[in-house]
């Protein structure tokens, strides 16, 4: 027992001084360093099938308790459908027909003036 404590001791000895070469310099060699990959008493300390908690579930009366479904205050789609109408080409012709233009459906002509040129330029306006 007492030679296995000692060796033991020795060894954490020698282990303080010698060193892996990638803790002598870089990240690895500042002493506030941990290690990225968690102890094998670390990782998962229980199970996450069976949970250490008994989850508490509350009850109260049914006309109290606010309603959090999402379905039934969602407004996109509490909407009147969408009236759609499928035209014919017959429907359409008869349409037109009944539709008349006017002058005033129509947008003003942006040029109203029209344009003077000197034809009597030097070099038919163009500098030489």
């Amino acid at each position: 027992m007492a030679v296995s404590s000692t060796s033991k001791s020795l060894f954490q000895n020698l282990k303080r001084f010698i060193k892996k070469p990638w803790e002598i310099t870089g990240p690895c060699s500042d002493p506030e360093y941990k290690e990225a990959m968690p102890k094998v008493q670390e990782y998962r300390v229980f199970c996450p099938a069976t949970p250490n908690q008994k989850p508490s579930v509350p009850t109260s009366n049914p006309e109290t308790v606010y309603d959090i479904k999402y379905f039934t205050r969602d407004q996109r789609r509490n909407r009147p459908p969408i009236r759609r109408t499928i035209l014919k080409k017959a429907d359409v012709e008869k349409m037109m027909k009944e539709k008349t233009f006017d002058v005033s459906d129509f947008p003003r002509v942006y040029l109203t003036a029209t344009v003077e040129e000197d034809y009597n330029a030097r070099g038919g306006g163009y500098q030489k």
